[in-house]
């Protein structure tokens, strides 16, 4: 810290003499206002004491002073010190070195920027949490497919393989290359969704028709597993993007049709009141735990991990589908029992019955 420079001998010579001088002289007056009412003694203790009392005067002006000086010094550190941490937080973060925390004191005067710096530095660990999160998923559902469409590609090299064998590696192939297409595809969607690259086209559709479409397109996935299906549609109309709608209803379905044993039952129930639609999709599957029901909607997030392989999906379903739904100002709210079944319940805003 540059040290302030001090006056030149002169001048400090000139202050001590007019201190001194300040000092007698106010000690020689408040002798004569003591004097006024105790009276007058010989000449000779009259200025002993008025010299005592100077000098008394005198070494209380310098111990104030000195206690300005340390005191004013002592902030100018301090001043600097606050300052020193600062740049040195904010050049950490910059450096990309996000665990930085400034302890408040009671001396600081801008406590405020301090918690702003402290603020901005946990902000930008969670989202650089985040992202390592993100990548490490995403690197990991890429490599679950190819890993297996490089090994089964490498098999089909084998010239003694059966016909049966080969389509079934060629199957497995198409299947893969399917799940990262999906992934793609979603990831891309979700891009968009979240940027505003996609913007939305609201215009007024048969939402109980649309329901119906998306039932019978996945009749194959259904039906294969005799999965009893019920549908009871109120017929009604609702201002909103309706293929995006639709990606929101092929997923949820999906999952519950996924997640139901065969002979199992999904009810989808489409009703209204004078404000909102209510969709509701319900399955007799294998439920959901209480501890996952709170992370369904995060990307990549897969509840039954242990199985996710076998049923295929990369946890992005869920994720789109609220994304889509909250463009739409609704809400989308699970509800399920262990081995009961699952109900996801979509309000959406609606315009009057057609």
């Amino acid at each position: 810290m540059k040290q302030p420079k001090r006056p030149p001998a002169a001048i400090s010579f000139i202050i001590l003499f007019f201190v001194l001088g300040c000092s007698f002289a106010a000690g020689y007056g408040l002798t004569l206002i003591i004097y006024h009412w105790t009276g007058t003694p010989s000449e000779f203790w009259s200025h002993i004491i008025s010299g005592l009392i100077g000098m008394v005067l005198i070494i209380s002006v310098a111990s104030i002073s000195r206690l300005i000086a340390n005191k004013y010094s002592k902030g100018i550190q301090q001043h600097h010190l606050m300052q020193n941490e600062l740049i040195n937080a904010m050049t950490r973060i910059a450096q990309g070195d996000f665990d930085v925390f400034i302890e408040p004191r009671d001396e600081y005067h801008h406590n405020d920027m301090v918690a702003g710096i402290n603020k901005i530095a946990k902000e930008l660990g969670s989202m650089e949490q985040l992202r390592q999160d993100f990548i490490s998923n995403v690197s990991h559902e890429i490599q679950s497919p190819l890993t297996s469409i490089s090994g089964f590609a490498a098999l089909l090299k084998n010239n003694t393989l059966t016909p049966a064998q080969k389509n079934r590696y060629l199957d497995i192939i198409e299947t893969e290359s399917k799940r990262l297409s999906a992934l793609s595809d979603n990831l891309l969607k979700l891009s968009a969704l979240e940027t505003g690259g996609e913007p939305l086209s609201f215009i007024p559709f048969r939402l109980d028709k649309q329901l119906e479409e998306v039932v019978l397109m996945l009749e194959p996935q259904w039906n294969s597993k005799d999965i009893a299906m019920e549908v009871d549609l109120e017929k009604l109309s609702i201002p909103g993007d309706e293929g995006l709608l639709s990606q929101v209803w092929v997923n949820i379905l999906h999952n519950a049709i996924k997640f139901t044993p065969e002979g199992g039952m999904i009810h989808v129930i489409l009703t209204s009141d004078q404000t909102k639609v209510c969709c509701q999709i319900i399955d007799t599957g294998i439920g959901i735990q209480p501890e996952d029901q709170i992370h369904i909607f995060e990307r990549f997030y897969k509840v039954d991990k242990s199985r996710d392989r076998a049923l295929g999906g990369n946890g992005l379903g869920l994720s789109l589908a609220k994304k889509i739904v909250e463009l739409h100002q609704g809400q989308i709210t699970p509800q399920s029992e262990i081995n009961k079944g699952t109900t996801f319940t979509i309000t959406l805003p609606k315009l009057p019955s057609v």
